[in-house]
């Protein structure tokens, strides 16, 4: 699903992963990271899609909200495990959005 993302600016933190075959706690620790993103100030919604290479990409209404959701207790533990477990290599991307502009068939 497209994220319905306000008008610009705000920003989007790009997230790109290749994963390890460590699926421990994985797909349950995701799940509550994108529950707990959503319960943050700031947080405007995501994307995400996973082949060999996953990309998430979330969108926030500011820094200020990006850096209190990277040290958020439990996220920081996500991260951690993250490192030590589940991701062979990732790099996290964060960027203005200047413009956006899309095309739905279905409004």
């Amino acid at each position: 699903m497209i994220a319905n993302t306000p008008k610009p600016p705000y920003y989007a933190v790009i997230f790109t992963s290749i994963r390890t075959e460590i699926e421990e706690d994985y797909n349950l620790t995701a799940i509550k990271m994108v529950e707990m993103a959503q319960e943050q100030e700031g947080y405007l919604g995501h994307e995400s899609a996973r082949e060999d290479l996953g990309i998430t990409v979330s969108y926030w209404q500011n820094l200020d909200a990006i850096k209190n959701w990277k040290m958020n207790l439990d996220h920081l533990l996500a991260q951690k495990l993250g490192k030590s477990k589940w991701y062979a290599a990732y790099k996290t991307r964060i960027c203005l959005v200047e413009r956006d502009y899309g095309f739905d068939r279905f409004l």
